[in-house]
């Protein structure tokens, strides 16, 4: 008994510590399995070292708009990188994660539906493959001599550059075109369509849109663009206006650059974080204007596979063939350093990506896929220096969708319904999924450049585009035929408030001087065929004849009402609203029945009532411009060519305007390389710092519907600079000047 006493604390302390052990072990596994992995290093000395390579000048107007200077276009691009990560660094950051399908590391779980969808997309796979063969030598001096601005600017700024944002490669800037193209043709939208019903992957593409545009489900971005050729123009001039509605903060909120180099680069207008080139603008000789269009360029196939929760095989053709399958992983960042990783399978048929979805396996085809030369074509449209040159670098087709406006010097204009068609079959309704086991419905290439709707240089001497049909792009005579594009082409036949205006300003006045051209830019008014005007025409006999006294007091208002969206109107906030609540946020949707426009119209003034204690406010109570000091009532509203679009609850209070008119430029050219060029931003170019004296200070001018003369040449440039510096050669200095920006 002695020894078996003797013998029970040594077993249990043997049992104690192998317990102990196994708990480390299991504890020490844990931390393993979430403890996230450090990142690639930065060696901060080699990328200033890599600085060295380019001489970049760095002029800052009065505006603090950055004027980069250079004998290499690599000079300028360099000097874009570094200026625009100066002014807007963690937007791109946020772009920089988004691309490389790691923004769930960064951001946590928020991120990982966006990560899955673009490596399900293959861009990392498409960028590795291609980037040597598909893109030009020059192309690729270009992104990686803007990568390296990016980086000397995180080596020079270690503290504001989150771990494993740099370094930042070439490779890295072309994701960001490659991932980002697809959503502005609606990719996203079709992804939520197809996961209607899976309640977590129809979340997926929203969030994905919401992660990476930073706009609400809902939102639709838009734009406006106008060229008028010398025998429009009562002084012969020929006239172009870039003017893209964005969000006012955000990856794709514009940021306004010049460059300008000795290699004949010389280009001022709106860039994205990660662009290393003008997306669009104006130069000497010529310039463009680019506006959303939404042509069919997206399919689904429905598979036949033999195990519908996790296939392995789809039919094509009576045979069964392998589905390509691939697992990925990603982590998505819990709190500190600890992640989840997260692994999932991504599958590829002939037809594209699929996805398991509640209603079957989908794949899809989709414009652009596999194309990494987006960045290619604008580069070569930046250093086009006449229409033909221009017009070849479009005929690339690499840039998969957008209308496109352009103007130049020598008195040409053009409209472009710019789309990577898909040459698909006549003889399916592709507005539903196809079979995928019949091999003749698969796409069979793009169809060529030439082969879209068109408008060059029109007799009419004016193209205008207010994302509305390719058929009203000028005068009836002028304009493409619809019957040369069947259904199958996918060319959609949208009209907008906007090109009804278009037509009735621009297509109505034989001779306009420049004041006609900039004051019908900012039109307010909707005409009596929009939505918002028929709703509103509609709903004031509906609601004149009701019991309701508060339908009656509201009928009279939009009986009252002129369609104009001016800050002075007591009938815009009842009906805009209500036509919102009818029709969707863009004005897009089907129309309610006749009760449910009523509801709508009661909602909206019992809305107004609570938060202004009117159902009839001033437009510019309701919708208020928002940046640093300025708060200030705006003319203009959702779909009119002063477009203007808010968000908030009116029984709150005011709306907060956040997307619409944006950075725009005007361009007048008197002759080849004779133009005068004008440009507005809606906040300034700091558009994160606070303190900074260009965080609003274009605010005002932007309100009134104003214009800034960005100063072209050096020594006037000189004459009002606020910084001029060389980076990674010298320091930034403040030059101080007895005018200010305001």
């Amino acid at each position: 008994m002695a020894v078996e006493a003797a013998g029970r604390p040594k077993v249990l302390n043997k049992w104690i510590l192998g317990a102990i052990g196994i708990l480390a072990a299991i504890l020490i596994g844990v931390v393993a399995y979430f403890w996230t992995p450090a990142p690639k290093g930065f060696d901060a000395e080699a990328a200033i070292a890599r600085a060295g390579d380019f001489n970049a000048r760095i002029v800052r107007d009065r505006f603090g708009v950055p004027h980069i200077y250079g004998s290499k276009d690599a000079d300028v691009a360099f000097g874009l990188g570094y200026a625009h990560a100066e002014d807007d660094w963690e937007t791109f950051e946020e772009v920089l994660f988004f691309s490389r399908g790691e923004l769930a590391r960064h951001r946590g779980r928020d991120g990982a539906i966006p990560d899955f969808l673009v490596r399900a997309l293959n861009v990392e796979a498409d960028i590795s493959e291609n980037y040597a063969t598909d893109l030009s030598v020059e192309l690729r001096a270009l992104v990686e001599a803007y990568a390296s601005g990016v980086n000397l600017f995180c080596a020079e700024n270690r503290a504001r550059c989150a771990k494993g944002s740099v370094p930042v490669t070439g490779q890295d800037i072309i994701a960001g075109f490659v991932s980002r193209t697809p959503f502005f043709y609606g990719l996203d939208e079709q992804l939520t369509k197809l996961f209607e019903g899976d309640v977590a992957l129809e979340a997926a593409a929203e969030k994905t849109r919401e992660a990476f545009l930073h706009i609400p489900a809902g939102v639709e971005l838009g734009s406006n663009a106008m060229a008028i050729a010398p025998q429009r123009s009562a002084d012969g001039h020929t006239r172009l206006m870039v003017n893209s509605h964005q969000p006012y903060e955000g990856p794709v909120a514009w940021y306004e650059a010049r460059v300008k180099s000795e290699e004949g680069w010389d280009m001022i207008g709106g860039v994205f974080p990660g662009a290393p080139m003008i997306l669009h603008g104006a130069g000497p000789a010529l310039g463009w204007a680019h506006t959303v269009n939404k042509p069919d360029l997206v399919d689904f196939f429905l598979l036949e596979v033999d195990n519908e929760k996790s296939p392995t095989k789809y039919k094509l053709d009576g045979e069964w063939r392998r589905l390509e399958t691939k697992k990925i992983t990603f982590r998505a960042k819990l709190f500190g350093r600890f992640s989840l990783p997260v692994t999932r399978k991504i599958y590829r048929s002939v037809h594209g990506p699929a996805f398991v979805t509640d209603k079957g396996v989908f794949a899809i085809s989709y414009a652009g896929a596999g194309d990494i030369r987006a960045a290619e074509q604008w580069f070569r449209m930046n250093k086009a220096n006449n229409f033909e040159e221009w017009r070849g670098a479009m005929a690339m087709g690499a840039i998969p969708s957008f209308n496109v406006v352009y103007a130049d010097g020598e008195g040409n204009i053009a409209y472009f319904y710019n789309a990577a068609l898909p040459i698909r079959s006549a003889d399916h309704d592709w507005s539903v999924a196809a079979p995928g086991d019949q091999s003749t419905l698969a796409w069979q290439g793009v169809r060529p450049f030439s082969a879209v709707p068109k408008v060059v240089n029109p007799i009419s001497g004016y193209v205008v585009n207010g994302n509305n049909t390719p058929f009203a792009a000028s005068a009836s005579g002028d304009n493409p035929d619809p019957a040369a594009f069947p259904p199958h082409f996918g060319v959609r036949k949208k009209i907008t408030n906007r090109g009804l205006r278009l037509q009735s300003l621009y297509g109505a006045d034989q001779t306009i001087t420049e004041e006609e051209f900039l004051a019908y830019k900012f039109d307010h008014l909707y005409t009596d065929e929009s939505r918002v005007m028929a709703i509103a025409t509609a709903l004031a006999m509906d609601a004149a004849g009701s019991d309701d006294p508060l339908l009656q007091e509201a009928a009279k208002v939009l009986a009252g009402w002129n369609g104009s969206a001016d800050r002075t109107s007591r009938g815009a906030a009842l009906a805009i609203l209500t036509a919102q609540k009818v029709h969707g946020y863009i004005l897009n949707e089907e129309e309610e029945s006749r009760e449910g426009s009523l509801a709508a119209l009661r909602e909206t003034a019992s809305a107004l009532n609570q938060g202004f204690g009117r159902i009839d406010p001033e437009w510019g109570e309701v919708m208020r411009f928002k940046r640093g000091e300025v708060d200030a009532a705006i003319d203009g509203g959702p779909d009119t060519l002063r477009a203007v679009y808010g968000l908030g609850d009116p029984a709150e209070g005011p709306l907060t305007a956040a997307f619409g008119d944006t950075h725009m430029v005007y361009a007048d050219w008197s002759g080849p390389g004779d133009v005068e060029i004008r440009t507005i931003h809606q906040f300034g170019s700091a558009t994160l710092d606070e303190t900074s004296p260009h965080y609003d200070d274009q605010a005002e001018l932007f309100v009134n519907e104003q214009w800034r003369s960005p100063p072209m040449q050096l020594e006037a440039l000189l004459a009002e600079a606020t910084a001029d510096y060389r980076p990674g050669k010298s320091k930034r200095g403040d030059v101080v000047h007895t005018t200010t920006a305001r």
